[in-house]
């Protein structure tokens, strides 16, 4: 199995423009959300827990991120657990919200990948490996830390692999000349 470098590492060579990675920050939570959704129907319950589709994939998916690194999967199993409440009360209104705000927060979050990736001018991690739909998710909590100060050693390990993430000149406003020149 892959380390959590590894991974990380190769999913970040997909994402080292800062505006890739700020629409991903949007666009994978609302795609985590909207397969949640969709998969919190139907639900057995059992001794007061729905068991759903959903519950099974978070589930096997927080067992992933233990196994690539205990202290991050501790932190992503409370985050997938929020997830899935928020998942598993939206599969509870009528279907037509259910399916409206499922298929909507997909659709949605894609374009904000597609967005993204059209800033970084390469095709998304996971057409190249799968494995990359199930690390976005993880990726975006790290670059929040990263963002934070937080995981130093992880962020030198993944530029040491990828390069650091690209810095984008701002746009310039209309008639704009630089003294420079």
């Amino acid at each position: 199995m892959k380390t959590l470098t590894d991974q990380l590492a190769n999913y970040a060579a997909y994402h080292r423009d800062p505006r890739n990675i700020t629409t991903h920050f949007i666009g994978i939570p609302m795609i985590v959300l909207a397969i949640a959704t969709l998969l919190s129907r139907p639900a057995f319950m059992l001794g007061g827990l729905p068991l759903t589709p959903a519950l099974a994939l978070t589930g096997a998916t927080v067992i992933y991120y233990l196994l690539l690194e205990l202290r991050l999967g501790a932190l992503m199993a409370v985050l997938m657990a929020l997830n899935l409440y928020v998942a598993w009360w939206l599969a509870g209104q009528p279907t037509a919200l259910w399916l409206g705000a499922g298929m909507g927060l997909f659709v949605v979050g894609w374009v904000f990948q597609f967005v993204g990736h059209y800033y970084e001018g390469k095709k998304p991690a996971f057409v190249d490996d799968l494995v990359g739909l199930f690390i976005g998710p993880l990726f975006v909590v790290v670059e929040a830390l990263f963002a934070a100060g937080l995981r130093r050693d992880l962020q030198g390990a993944i530029d040491a692999r990828v390069g650091p993430v690209r810095r984008v000149n701002p746009p310039r406003a209309a008639g704009y000349r630089s003294p420079l020149r």
